[in-house]
Order: structure tokens, then sequence, then C-alpha cells
């Protein structure tokens, strides 16, 4: 018998999907750290196809082949308006970019560790404040 994980057992559920596996890596073990479950994707299919009923946030590269990250988060939006969702950059030229509006937040690699923490911890509140009322 397996130990309950994920919703049932309090654990809030982020999923990190990135094209570099070093990045899903590190984002897995800094999540796991501060007591989610995380679970890495390589891809926007590979999520997708998992699932996002049991998500309470996204953390996504932008650039990536096959569905970007943008691409990504049209999708998650139709299908779970209220997930939110992190964008992670490595590369320049998205400042200003209107797309970004549609995101919690937007982190530029190498971005700061704790600053992503704390903006998942707060978007999970305020998310659990909204379906309180």
């Amino acid at each position: 018998m397996s130990a309950v994980s994920g919703p049932l057992a309090g654990k809030p559920v982020a999923a990190i999907v990135d094209d570099d596996r070093r990045i899903v890596e590190s984002l897995v073990e800094l999540l796991e750290s501060a007591g989610y479950e995380a679970r890495g994707f390589a891809s926007a299919a590979g999520l997708l196809a998992a699932g996002l009923a049991d998500l309470q946030v996204l953390v996504t590269d932008i650039g990536m082949p096959g569905l970007d990250g943008f691409a990504l988060q049209r999708r998650v939006a139709a299908a779970r308006p209220e997930l939110p969702v992190f964008f992670i950059s490595g590369r320049d030229g998205f400042a200003g970019d209107p797309r970004l509006a549609r995101a919690r937040g937007f982190f530029r690699k190498p971005f700061d560790a704790i600053a992503l923490l704390g903006a998942i911890e707060a978007a999970i509140a305020t998310n659990e404040e909204e379906d309180k009322t």
C-alpha cells in the first residue's frame, strides 16, 4: 500500500514544464523541499497528456519545441482558468510582451528561487481565499 500523496495529503501540486532537463530537476527539488508535490515534464504535450485536474500551480518555460509556453498557457486557461501560471525563460526579448499579462509572473533565467517560491505561495493562497468566497 502506498502513502497518500497530492491534494489528499494536503500538499499543493505543482507542474514544471521545460525542455531543459536540468531546469526541471532543479525546480522539482526546490518545490519538493518547500513542501509541494512537484511533477516535471519535458514538454507541454507531456503535461497535457498527464492532465491538469489536481494541479495548484504551473511553471512553464516559454521557448520550447512543439507547443511553446504561451500556447500551453492558452490551453490551460481554456480548461482551468483559475490555475496560476508562471513563465520562465532564458531568452531576452519578452519584457513588455502582452502575452505575459495572462500569467501570474515572469522569471528570467537564472531566477531567484526564493522570489519564485514566494510568488507561487502567494498565488496559491490567493486562489484558496477566492475558493472560500
